[in-house]
Protein backbone atom coordinates (compact mmCIF):
# COMPACT_ATOMS: atom_id res chain seq x y z
CA UNK A 1 0.00 0.00 0.00
CA UNK A 2 1.47 3.42 -0.72
CA UNK A 3 2.17 6.09 2.20
CA UNK A 4 2.94 9.43 0.81
CA UNK A 5 3.66 12.17 2.57
CA UNK A 6 0.53 14.81 2.34
CA UNK A 7 1.04 17.96 3.71
CA UNK A 8 -2.80 19.20 5.12
CA UNK A 9 -1.14 22.87 4.97
CA UNK A 10 0.38 22.85 2.04
CA UNK A 11 -0.90 25.29 -0.88
CA UNK A 12 0.07 22.34 -3.74
CA UNK A 13 -3.11 20.77 -4.10
CA UNK A 14 -3.58 16.98 -2.22
CA UNK A 15 -3.79 15.38 -5.54
CA UNK A 16 -0.58 16.76 -7.08
CA UNK A 17 1.24 15.89 -3.95
CA UNK A 18 -0.14 12.27 -4.61
CA UNK A 19 0.68 12.89 -7.76
CA UNK A 20 4.48 13.81 -7.49
CA UNK A 21 5.13 10.96 -4.86
CA UNK A 22 3.77 8.26 -6.86
CA UNK A 23 6.06 9.18 -9.89
CA UNK A 24 8.98 9.42 -8.11
CA UNK A 25 8.42 5.98 -7.03
CA UNK A 26 8.46 4.98 -9.80
CA UNK A 27 11.13 7.12 -11.19
CA UNK A 28 13.55 5.74 -8.20
CA UNK A 29 12.47 2.42 -9.38
CA UNK A 30 10.49 1.06 -5.32
CA UNK A 31 7.75 0.63 -7.60
CA UNK A 32 8.74 -1.27 -10.86
CA UNK A 33 7.23 -2.12 -14.01
CA UNK A 34 3.59 -4.17 -13.87
CA UNK A 35 3.18 -3.36 -10.09
CA UNK A 36 -0.32 -2.44 -9.12
CA UNK A 37 -1.77 0.49 -7.87
CA UNK A 38 -4.19 0.60 -5.10
CA UNK A 39 -7.92 1.28 -6.33
CA UNK A 40 -8.97 4.31 -5.95
CA UNK A 41 -11.50 3.16 -3.50
CA UNK A 42 -9.21 1.59 -1.31
CA UNK A 43 -6.00 4.10 -1.25
CA UNK A 44 -8.89 6.89 -0.77
CA UNK A 45 -10.44 4.68 2.38
CA UNK A 46 -6.82 3.84 3.71
CA UNK A 47 -5.60 7.99 3.71
CA UNK A 48 -8.97 9.05 4.35
CA UNK A 49 -9.40 10.95 1.39
CA UNK A 50 -12.17 11.33 -0.68
CA UNK A 51 -12.25 9.88 -3.91
CA UNK A 52 -11.77 13.01 -6.34
CA UNK A 53 -7.89 14.03 -5.72
CA UNK A 54 -6.80 10.10 -5.94
CA UNK A 55 -8.33 9.82 -9.32
CA UNK A 56 -7.12 13.29 -10.75
CA UNK A 57 -3.26 12.37 -9.69
CA UNK A 58 -4.17 8.86 -11.55
CA UNK A 59 -5.47 10.55 -14.52
CA UNK A 60 -2.47 13.08 -14.51
CA UNK A 61 -0.09 9.39 -14.22
CA UNK A 62 -2.21 7.66 -17.35
CA UNK A 63 -1.30 10.82 -19.35
CA UNK A 64 1.94 10.69 -18.75
CA UNK A 65 2.50 7.36 -19.60
CA UNK A 66 4.05 6.60 -16.10
CA UNK A 67 1.01 3.95 -15.53
CA UNK A 68 -2.28 2.59 -17.51
CA UNK A 69 -5.43 1.23 -17.02
CA UNK A 70 -6.36 -2.14 -17.63
CA UNK A 71 -9.88 -3.23 -18.11
CA UNK A 72 -11.34 -4.87 -14.57
CA UNK A 73 -8.17 -5.41 -13.45
CA UNK A 74 -6.61 -1.49 -12.46
CA UNK A 75 -3.72 0.53 -12.87
CA UNK A 76 -0.28 -1.19 -13.71
CA UNK A 77 2.96 0.78 -13.87
CA UNK A 78 4.43 1.03 -17.50
CA UNK A 79 7.94 0.40 -18.43
CA UNK A 80 9.78 4.22 -17.71
CA UNK A 81 9.25 6.82 -20.03
CA UNK A 82 11.96 9.01 -21.35
CA UNK A 83 13.34 11.16 -19.98
CA UNK A 84 13.00 9.57 -16.56
CA UNK A 85 14.53 6.09 -17.73
CA UNK A 86 17.94 7.64 -17.87
CA UNK A 87 17.76 8.38 -13.88
CA UNK A 88 17.57 5.21 -13.63
CA UNK A 89 17.27 4.12 -9.95
CA UNK A 90 19.62 6.84 -8.37
CA UNK A 91 16.85 7.76 -5.89
CA UNK A 92 15.22 11.23 -5.57
CA UNK A 93 17.24 14.70 -4.84
CA UNK A 94 16.80 14.18 -0.89
CA UNK A 95 18.00 10.65 -0.99
CA UNK A 96 21.12 10.38 0.86
CA UNK A 97 22.50 6.76 -0.11
CA UNK A 98 24.19 6.48 -3.36
CA UNK A 99 23.79 2.60 -3.09
CA UNK A 100 27.35 1.33 -2.31
CA UNK A 101 28.19 -0.45 0.44
CA UNK A 102 30.96 1.06 2.51
CA UNK A 103 32.32 -2.45 3.16
CA UNK A 104 32.26 -5.36 0.98
CA UNK A 105 29.79 -7.94 1.34
CA UNK A 106 29.85 -11.47 2.17
CA UNK A 107 30.78 -13.45 -1.20
CA UNK A 108 27.38 -15.46 -2.41
CA UNK A 109 28.59 -16.75 -5.72
CA UNK A 110 28.58 -20.31 -6.00
CA UNK A 111 31.47 -21.61 -6.54
CA UNK A 112 32.15 -25.50 -8.47
CA UNK A 113 34.91 -26.24 -5.89
CA UNK A 114 33.41 -24.54 -2.44
CA UNK A 115 36.09 -25.53 -0.03
CA UNK A 116 34.44 -23.42 2.32
CA UNK A 117 35.87 -22.99 5.93
CA UNK A 118 32.84 -24.05 8.05
CA UNK A 119 29.74 -25.49 5.52
CA UNK A 120 28.25 -28.34 6.28
CA UNK A 121 27.20 -31.44 4.57
CA UNK A 122 23.24 -31.20 4.43
CA UNK A 123 22.95 -34.48 2.20
CA UNK A 124 22.36 -35.89 5.19
CA UNK A 125 20.16 -33.73 7.47
CA UNK A 126 17.33 -35.83 8.63
CA UNK A 127 14.44 -33.73 6.69
CA UNK A 128 11.37 -36.47 7.10
CA UNK A 129 12.12 -36.89 11.05
CA UNK A 130 12.91 -33.19 11.79
CA UNK A 131 9.60 -32.40 9.19
CA UNK A 132 7.51 -35.32 11.38
CA UNK A 133 9.10 -33.68 14.69
CA UNK A 134 8.60 -30.46 14.18
CA UNK A 135 4.68 -31.20 13.40
CA UNK A 136 4.41 -32.56 16.54
CA UNK A 137 5.50 -29.62 18.14
CA UNK A 138 3.84 -27.17 15.92
CA UNK A 139 0.06 -28.30 17.30
CA UNK A 140 -2.99 -26.79 19.02
CA UNK A 141 -1.52 -28.47 22.15
CA UNK A 142 1.56 -26.59 22.21
CA UNK A 143 0.25 -23.13 21.42
CA UNK A 144 2.23 -21.29 24.43
CA UNK A 145 5.44 -22.21 21.60
CA UNK A 146 4.25 -19.64 19.40
CA UNK A 147 4.83 -16.95 22.18
CA UNK A 148 8.70 -15.97 23.07
CA UNK A 149 9.02 -18.99 25.60
CA UNK A 150 11.82 -18.93 28.44
CA UNK A 151 14.52 -16.42 27.87
CA UNK A 152 16.55 -18.46 29.49
CA UNK A 153 15.76 -21.11 26.22
CA UNK A 154 12.99 -23.90 27.18
CA UNK A 155 13.66 -26.15 30.44
CA UNK A 156 13.03 -29.22 28.33
CA UNK A 157 15.87 -28.68 25.65
CA UNK A 158 18.18 -27.32 28.61
CA UNK A 159 17.83 -30.37 30.40
CA UNK A 160 18.50 -32.57 27.28
CA UNK A 161 21.66 -30.27 26.59
CA UNK A 162 22.74 -30.94 30.04
CA UNK A 163 22.60 -34.59 29.55
CA UNK A 164 24.23 -34.39 25.97
CA UNK A 165 27.14 -32.12 27.30
CA UNK A 166 27.91 -35.05 29.80
CA UNK A 167 28.35 -37.86 27.54
CA UNK A 168 29.66 -36.19 24.34
CA UNK A 169 31.88 -33.32 25.98
CA UNK A 170 32.41 -34.12 29.28
CA UNK A 171 30.49 -31.07 30.84
CA UNK A 172 29.41 -31.24 33.88
CA UNK A 173 26.45 -28.88 34.49
CA UNK A 174 23.01 -28.23 35.37
CA UNK A 175 19.94 -27.47 32.86
CA UNK A 176 20.11 -23.86 35.43
CA UNK A 177 23.41 -22.96 34.77
CA UNK A 178 22.64 -23.04 30.91
CA UNK A 179 21.42 -19.91 28.38
CA UNK A 180 20.10 -20.84 25.03
CA UNK A 181 20.61 -18.23 22.44
CA UNK A 182 19.78 -17.90 18.44
CA UNK A 183 23.39 -17.23 18.03
CA UNK A 184 26.97 -16.72 19.30
CA UNK A 185 27.14 -13.00 18.99
CA UNK A 186 23.99 -12.38 21.04
CA UNK A 187 25.43 -14.63 24.25
CA UNK A 188 28.80 -13.03 24.03
CA UNK A 189 27.09 -9.46 23.75
CA UNK A 190 25.56 -10.76 27.14
CA UNK A 191 28.88 -11.95 28.43
CA UNK A 192 30.72 -8.64 27.28
CA UNK A 193 27.67 -6.85 29.80
CA UNK A 194 28.16 -8.95 32.53
CA UNK A 195 31.41 -9.12 32.78
CA UNK A 196 31.92 -5.29 32.31
CA UNK A 197 32.17 -4.71 36.16
CA UNK A 198 34.70 -7.71 36.98
CA UNK A 199 37.65 -6.49 34.31
CA UNK A 200 38.01 -3.81 31.47
CA UNK A 201 40.37 -5.86 29.22
CA UNK A 202 40.26 -9.49 27.90
CA UNK A 203 42.92 -11.94 26.25
CA UNK A 204 42.02 -14.01 22.95
CA UNK A 205 44.35 -15.85 20.87
CA UNK A 206 46.31 -14.76 18.62
CA UNK A 207 45.36 -15.52 15.55
CA UNK A 208 41.58 -16.42 16.74
CA UNK A 209 38.09 -16.13 15.95
CA UNK A 210 37.56 -12.60 15.71
CA UNK A 211 33.43 -12.54 16.17
CA UNK A 212 34.80 -13.06 19.98
CA UNK A 213 37.51 -10.22 20.33
CA UNK A 214 35.26 -7.39 17.71
CA UNK A 215 32.45 -8.53 19.67
CA UNK A 216 34.09 -7.32 23.48
CA UNK A 217 36.01 -4.44 21.58
CA UNK A 218 32.97 -3.19 20.35
CA UNK A 219 31.88 -3.26 24.18
CA UNK A 220 34.57 -1.20 24.92
CA UNK A 221 37.35 -3.83 26.11
CA UNK A 222 40.46 -3.45 25.90
CA UNK A 223 42.01 -6.48 23.87
CA UNK A 224 45.14 -8.27 24.73
CA UNK A 225 46.13 -10.38 22.05
CA UNK A 226 48.33 -13.68 23.91
CA UNK A 227 50.93 -15.61 21.64
CA UNK A 228 50.37 -19.09 20.69
CA UNK A 229 52.68 -22.28 21.27
CA UNK A 230 52.59 -25.59 19.57
CA UNK A 231 49.88 -26.12 22.29
CA UNK A 232 47.75 -23.65 22.59
CA UNK A 233 47.78 -20.20 24.34
CA UNK A 234 51.10 -18.90 26.10
CA UNK A 235 50.07 -18.83 29.64
CA UNK A 236 52.94 -16.98 30.99
CA UNK A 237 52.73 -14.06 28.55
CA UNK A 238 48.79 -14.35 29.54
CA UNK A 239 50.05 -14.25 33.44
CA UNK A 240 52.01 -11.36 32.52
CA UNK A 241 49.11 -9.28 31.18
CA UNK A 242 46.90 -7.79 33.28
CA UNK A 243 44.14 -9.24 31.72
CA UNK A 244 41.71 -11.34 34.38
CA UNK A 245 39.24 -12.48 31.18
CA UNK A 246 40.79 -14.78 28.23
CA UNK A 247 39.13 -16.58 25.48
CA UNK A 248 40.34 -20.11 24.04
CA UNK A 249 39.05 -22.98 22.17
CA UNK A 250 41.34 -25.48 23.85
CA UNK A 251 40.07 -28.90 22.13
CA UNK A 252 40.62 -27.82 18.82
CA UNK A 253 41.77 -24.23 18.48
CA UNK A 254 40.59 -21.76 15.53
CA UNK A 255 42.02 -21.46 13.33
CA UNK A 256 45.60 -23.35 13.97
CA UNK A 257 43.76 -26.94 15.24
CA UNK A 258 45.90 -27.32 17.90
CA UNK A 259 44.58 -29.60 21.00
CA UNK A 260 45.35 -28.01 24.36
CA UNK A 261 46.95 -30.72 26.66
CA UNK A 262 45.82 -31.68 30.32
CA UNK A 263 48.79 -29.65 31.98
CA UNK A 264 48.16 -26.55 30.11
CA UNK A 265 44.41 -26.83 30.71
CA UNK A 266 45.60 -27.34 34.82
CA UNK A 267 47.99 -24.16 34.18
CA UNK A 268 44.87 -22.02 32.88
CA UNK A 269 42.22 -23.06 35.41
CA UNK A 270 45.18 -22.20 38.28
CA UNK A 271 45.32 -18.90 36.20
CA UNK A 272 41.83 -18.23 36.64
CA UNK A 273 42.20 -19.30 40.48
CA UNK A 274 44.96 -17.09 41.31
CA UNK A 275 43.51 -13.93 39.66
CA UNK A 276 39.98 -14.47 40.26
CA UNK A 277 39.45 -14.41 36.43
CA UNK A 278 37.40 -16.38 34.28
CA UNK A 279 37.87 -18.37 31.04
CA UNK A 280 35.35 -18.51 27.91
CA UNK A 281 35.89 -21.93 26.58
CA UNK A 282 35.11 -22.23 22.84
CA UNK A 283 33.92 -25.47 21.55
CA UNK A 284 32.56 -24.65 18.51
CA UNK A 285 33.17 -28.57 16.79
CA UNK A 286 34.36 -30.83 19.82
CA UNK A 287 31.79 -32.92 18.36
CA UNK A 288 34.13 -34.01 15.00
CA UNK A 289 37.26 -35.98 16.03
CA UNK A 290 38.27 -37.85 13.10
CA UNK A 291 41.75 -40.02 14.18
CA UNK A 292 42.85 -39.95 17.96
CA UNK A 293 40.42 -40.17 21.33
CA UNK A 294 37.89 -37.55 21.78
CA UNK A 295 39.13 -34.67 24.05
CA UNK A 296 36.74 -33.53 26.71
CA UNK A 297 36.22 -29.85 27.50
CA UNK A 298 38.13 -27.94 30.31
CA UNK A 299 35.09 -27.29 31.65
CA UNK A 300 34.94 -30.78 33.04
CA UNK A 301 38.00 -30.72 34.83
CA UNK A 302 36.84 -28.76 37.61
CA UNK A 303 32.62 -28.47 38.01
CA UNK A 304 32.90 -25.22 40.25
CA UNK A 305 35.74 -23.49 38.34
CA UNK A 306 35.21 -20.06 36.50
CA UNK A 307 34.74 -21.66 33.16
CA UNK A 308 32.16 -20.06 30.77
CA UNK A 309 31.39 -22.73 27.93
CA UNK A 310 30.24 -21.54 24.63
CA UNK A 311 28.78 -24.49 22.15
CA UNK A 312 25.80 -24.61 19.96
CA UNK A 313 24.27 -26.65 16.97
CA UNK A 314 25.15 -24.95 13.86
CA UNK A 315 27.97 -27.25 12.83
CA UNK A 316 26.39 -30.43 14.35
CA UNK A 317 22.63 -30.24 12.24
CA UNK A 318 22.77 -26.62 11.23
CA UNK A 319 22.68 -22.99 11.33
CA UNK A 320 18.95 -22.58 10.69
CA UNK A 321 18.07 -23.80 13.63
CA UNK A 322 19.31 -21.04 15.49
CA UNK A 323 20.50 -22.61 18.55
CA UNK A 324 23.28 -21.88 20.62
CA UNK A 325 23.99 -21.60 24.15
CA UNK A 326 26.30 -21.28 26.97
CA UNK A 327 27.19 -23.18 30.46
CA UNK A 328 27.71 -20.35 33.26
CA UNK A 329 29.73 -21.11 36.26
CA UNK A 330 27.11 -20.89 39.35
CA UNK A 331 28.90 -17.57 40.33
CA UNK A 332 27.66 -15.96 37.28
CA UNK A 333 23.85 -16.73 37.03
CA UNK A 334 23.19 -13.84 39.66
CA UNK A 335 24.75 -11.37 36.95
CA UNK A 336 22.84 -12.84 34.00
CA UNK A 337 19.73 -13.10 36.04
CA UNK A 338 20.35 -9.33 36.94
CA UNK A 339 20.79 -8.89 33.28
CA UNK A 340 17.38 -10.19 32.39
CA UNK A 341 15.78 -8.33 34.84
CA UNK A 342 17.19 -5.02 33.56
CA UNK A 343 16.61 -5.37 29.92
CA UNK A 344 13.72 -7.70 29.99
CA UNK A 345 14.61 -9.19 26.71
CA UNK A 346 12.74 -11.99 25.34
CA UNK A 347 14.02 -15.07 24.17
CA UNK A 348 15.70 -15.07 20.61
CA UNK A 349 15.62 -18.74 19.90
CA UNK A 350 12.54 -20.07 18.47
CA UNK A 351 10.92 -22.12 20.81
CA UNK A 352 9.44 -24.12 18.54
CA UNK A 353 12.86 -25.44 16.56
CA UNK A 354 14.19 -25.80 20.68
CA UNK A 355 11.13 -28.02 21.41
CA UNK A 356 11.96 -30.11 17.88
CA UNK A 357 15.74 -30.56 19.29
CA UNK A 358 14.13 -31.70 22.62
CA UNK A 359 12.27 -34.22 20.89
CA UNK A 360 15.13 -34.67 18.33
CA UNK A 361 17.46 -35.54 21.14
CA UNK A 362 14.98 -37.50 23.58
CA UNK A 363 14.98 -39.82 20.98
CA UNK A 364 18.60 -40.13 21.05
CA UNK A 365 18.56 -38.99 17.20
CA UNK A 366 21.04 -36.64 17.78
CA UNK A 367 23.90 -38.60 18.57
CA UNK A 368 23.26 -41.31 15.92
CA UNK A 369 23.10 -38.04 13.48
CA UNK A 370 26.50 -37.37 15.00
CA UNK A 371 28.18 -40.67 14.26
CA UNK A 372 26.85 -40.68 10.94
CA UNK A 373 28.48 -37.14 10.23
CA UNK A 374 31.65 -37.83 11.95
CA UNK A 375 32.05 -40.64 9.18
CA UNK A 376 31.13 -38.93 6.18
CA UNK A 377 33.42 -35.42 7.38
CA UNK A 378 35.88 -37.53 8.41
CA UNK A 379 36.40 -39.66 4.79
CA UNK A 380 36.10 -35.98 3.05
CA UNK A 381 38.93 -35.20 5.83
CA UNK A 382 41.19 -38.08 5.03
CA UNK A 383 40.64 -37.59 1.09
CA UNK A 384 41.52 -33.91 1.31
CA UNK A 385 45.16 -34.49 2.97
CA UNK A 386 46.12 -37.30 0.43
CA UNK A 387 45.10 -34.85 -2.09
CA UNK A 388 46.82 -32.11 -1.06
CA UNK A 389 50.36 -34.51 -0.31
CA UNK A 390 49.65 -35.88 -3.76
CA UNK A 391 49.41 -32.35 -5.88
CA UNK A 392 51.05 -30.05 -4.01
CA UNK A 393 53.61 -32.40 -2.07
CA UNK A 394 56.84 -30.42 -0.95
CA UNK A 395 55.52 -26.81 -1.79
CA UNK A 396 52.47 -27.04 1.50
CA UNK A 397 51.99 -27.64 4.13
CA UNK A 398 48.96 -28.89 6.37
CA UNK A 399 47.75 -27.43 9.63
CA UNK A 400 45.29 -28.27 12.06
CA UNK A 401 43.93 -31.75 10.68
CA UNK A 402 42.18 -34.35 12.64
CA UNK A 403 39.51 -32.28 13.59
CA UNK A 404 36.65 -29.94 12.74
CA UNK A 405 35.18 -28.52 9.38
CA UNK A 406 38.75 -26.96 8.07
CA UNK A 407 42.57 -27.42 7.78
CA UNK A 408 45.37 -24.25 7.02
CA UNK A 409 47.07 -24.87 4.04
CA UNK A 410 50.61 -22.93 3.99
CA UNK A 411 51.70 -22.67 0.64
CA UNK A 412 55.27 -21.83 -0.75
CA UNK A 413 54.42 -19.74 -3.59
CA UNK A 414 56.03 -16.67 -5.07
CA UNK A 415 52.60 -14.90 -5.80
CA UNK A 416 50.67 -12.29 -3.63
CA UNK A 417 48.42 -13.65 -1.43
CA UNK A 418 45.43 -11.29 -2.95
CA UNK A 419 46.54 -12.69 -6.16
CA UNK A 420 46.07 -16.38 -5.17
CA UNK A 421 42.99 -16.31 -3.78
CA UNK A 422 41.48 -14.14 -7.00
CA UNK A 423 43.09 -16.82 -9.43
CA UNK A 424 41.27 -19.76 -7.56
CA UNK A 425 37.85 -17.81 -7.53
CA UNK A 426 38.18 -17.15 -11.56
CA UNK A 427 39.09 -20.89 -11.72
CA UNK A 428 35.55 -21.42 -10.05
CA UNK A 429 37.85 -22.33 -6.62
CA UNK A 430 36.42 -20.77 -2.94
CA UNK A 431 39.52 -20.48 -0.61
CA UNK A 432 39.99 -17.69 1.37
CA UNK A 433 43.15 -16.39 3.25
CA UNK A 434 43.59 -16.55 6.90
CA UNK A 435 45.57 -13.62 7.34
CA UNK A 436 41.57 -12.17 9.05
CA UNK A 437 42.58 -14.19 12.07
CA UNK A 438 45.48 -12.28 13.40
CA UNK A 439 45.00 -9.60 16.13
CA UNK A 440 48.32 -8.85 15.66
CA UNK A 441 49.87 -10.03 12.55
CA UNK A 442 52.98 -11.68 12.56
CA UNK A 443 56.12 -10.15 11.27
CA UNK A 444 56.87 -12.70 8.36
CA UNK A 445 53.98 -12.55 6.62
CA UNK A 446 52.31 -16.57 6.32
CA UNK A 447 50.67 -17.42 2.90
CA UNK A 448 48.01 -19.57 4.88
CA UNK A 449 44.88 -20.32 3.39
CA UNK A 450 41.50 -21.97 4.72
CA UNK A 451 40.66 -25.28 3.18
CA UNK A 452 37.47 -26.35 4.05
CA UNK A 453 35.93 -29.59 3.34
CA UNK A 454 32.67 -29.91 5.07
CA UNK A 455 30.14 -28.55 2.44
CA UNK A 456 31.70 -29.83 -0.65
CA UNK A 457 30.79 -33.24 -2.73
CA UNK A 458 33.39 -35.60 -1.81
CA UNK A 459 33.83 -36.57 -5.49
CA UNK A 460 34.85 -33.04 -6.39
CA UNK A 461 37.63 -33.02 -3.42
CA UNK A 462 40.73 -34.55 -5.59
CA UNK A 463 39.56 -32.45 -8.69
CA UNK A 464 39.65 -28.76 -7.06
CA UNK A 465 42.94 -29.57 -5.24
CA UNK A 466 44.46 -31.13 -8.33
CA UNK A 467 42.86 -27.64 -10.23
CA UNK A 468 44.22 -25.19 -7.33
CA UNK A 469 47.95 -26.79 -7.27
CA UNK A 470 48.22 -25.98 -11.06
CA UNK A 471 47.13 -22.61 -10.46
CA UNK A 472 48.76 -21.89 -7.57
CA UNK A 473 52.59 -23.43 -8.20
Amino acid sequence: MLIPKLDGSSPVPQYVQLYEHIKQEIVSGRLEENDRLPSVRKLADFLDLSATPIELAYQQLVAEGFVESEPRRGLYVRKLPEPYARLGNDGGPDDGYNGKRAFPTRDNKVYEYDFHLSKNDFTNFPFQTWRKLFRQALCPERSGLLFYGDPQGEPGLRQEIAKYLHRFRGVACSPEQIVIGADQHLLLNFLSMMLKDRSGEIAFENPGYVLFSSTFRKHGYRIVPISLEEDGIDIRELNASRAKLVSVSPSHQFPRGMIMPISKRLQLLEWADETGGYIIEDDYDGEFRYHGRPIPSLQGLRRNGNVIYLGGFSQVLAPALCVNYMVLPYSLLEDYQRLQYDLLFEQSSSPLHQTTLQLFMEKGLLEKHIRKMRNVYRKKHDLLIDSIRTHFGEKANVIGKDAGFHILLEVDSPKPEEQMVREAKEAGIRVSSAAFTWLSPPATARKEFFIGFGGIPLERIDEGIKLLSGIWL
